[in-house]
């Protein structure tokens, strides 16, 4: 999975990513480490911005 290869190749990897929904919505695994929640918080914070301005637009 992309998870094995993101720890053996120590690099981040953030995922997955559900797309297609009017606000945004990512998923964690129960096995998920505190980097990974670190991550997904930001990936969906930015995705909420992004709503929040094409909705004033």
């Amino acid at each position: 999975t992309y998870k094995a290869v993101q720890r053996s190749a120590n690099v981040v990897s953030v995922g997955p990513m559900l797309q297609g929904l009017r606000k945004p919505v990512n998923d964690l695994s129960r096995g998920a480490l505190v980097e990974d929640i670190v991550f997904t918080i930001a990936l969906t914070a930015v995705q909420a911005k992004q709503v929040e301005d094409a909705g004033a637009a």
